[in-house]
């Protein structure tokens, strides 16, 4: 009987497990507005307790973490009209030596290799493509819905409409002393970590425009902002920022000790910031294997893209509490842990 029921679970899992991925996917539209609104409600959740503690109504503190984000988003929307400004007024000079060398590519791997490419319009003509510009127009109009939803989650989840404690005390975790204990351990841990990679981020590419001005790179607002957001994904995000502002500066500066300097100068932003300072401000709770990491960041950015790839960490370290408290699957939890210093 009872290697029946084994059997049975068994059975169930292997079709339960794959309709879960499955809704995941297609209503990716739901859960990704509705996770980043977690983190973000986290972020001002003890802002919400403190203002709280003062006798505060709890609407007029829903008002003021809106405003809070509302001054943050207009700041960031500034930035970007500023970086494209600044790209807008530069001289061609730049788009003409990026020309030269693309076709200079091109003729190079025609050469050597026999690849051959259409004749096309320039690079920068592309951007202006009906088909191009519909493409824009349709990811400014999901990010708009996205934005709006997400909002919209997060005054649900600072009013207490959504209530992730009542529902793992009534699913995952029965018991109510386990219940409470592990909600605070997932609450303290994901609010560090959101702290911490908004800070580590924020520094990084700040550092990574100030070297922009330092060798006189073009757009370092732009490149600053592209480092702060690409660090978000972890492990990942350094060495795309890395690799792409390195192709960019060999386009622009010639290939001299200065583009050396350059590459190594951004490197080492990365590596101070990321690979030393966030592991040390993170500590223990974020010791996840380096395997473990590799195969989240797959298997989220497959299951829901670039949002995936950003919150694949937080939610691994949710999965890992959980499995924490049972003893059945500890050993999961043990797997998915490993020495900090292995954690970017």
């Amino acid at each position: 009987m009872l290697d029946q029921r084994r059997t049975t679970n068994v059975l169930l899992l292997i079709i339960v497990i794959p309709l879960v991925f499955y809704l995941l996917k297609i209503l990716s539209f739901i859960f990704i507005p509705l996770i980043f609104s977690m983190f973000i409600a986290l972020l001002f959740l003890p802002l919400m307790r403190w203002l709280g503690r003062r006798n505060v109504p709890k609407v007029v503190s829903i008002v003021i973490v809106l405003l809070l984000v509302g001054v943050g988003l207009k700041l960031g929307i500034e930035l970007i009209q500023l970086s494209s400004k600044q790209i807008m007024a530069s001289n061609t000079e730049f788009f003409s030596k990026a020309e030269v060398k693309l076709d200079g590519a091109k003729t190079y791997l025609t050469d050597s290799f026999g690849i051959k490419f259409q004749q096309e319009t320039s690079v920068i003509g592309q951007l202006f493509e009906k088909e191009n510009l519909g493409t824009t127009i349709g990811f400014v109009n999901r990010f708009l819905t996205t934005l709006l939803m997400t909002v919209f989650f997060v005054v649900l989840w600072l009013a207490e409409s959504i209530n992730v404690h009542k529902l793992l005390n009534n699913t995952l975790l029965r018991r109510k002393h386990t219940s409470i204990k592990a909600f605070m351990k997932i609450e303290k841990d994901l609010i560090k970590f959101i702290k911490v990679k908004f800070l580590v981020s924020a520094l990084t590419g700040l550092f990574t425009g100030l070297m922009c001005v330092f060798f006189d790179v073009s757009f370092p607002i732009f490149w600053g902002l592209f480092a702060f957001a690409i660090n978000f994904v972890q492990m990942v995000g350094s060495f795309i920022s890395v690799i792409c502002l390195s192709i960019f500066a060999f386009v622009e500066l010639d290939p001299t000790s200065t583009l050396f300097f350059f590459i190594l100068s951004i490197s080492l932003v990365q590596v101070v910031f990321g690979a030393i300072l966030e592991p040390i401000f993170m500590g223990k709770s974020f010791s996840i294997n380096i395997i473990a990491v590799l195969v989240m960041l797959m298997f989220w950015g497959f299951l829901w893209g670039i949002p995936g790839l950003i919150m694949a960490i937080p939610i691994t370290v949710f999965i890992k509490i959980i499995l924490e408290q049972f003893e059945g699957t500890k050993v999961i939890a043990e797997l998915l842990s490993g020495d900090q210093r292995e954690l970017r």
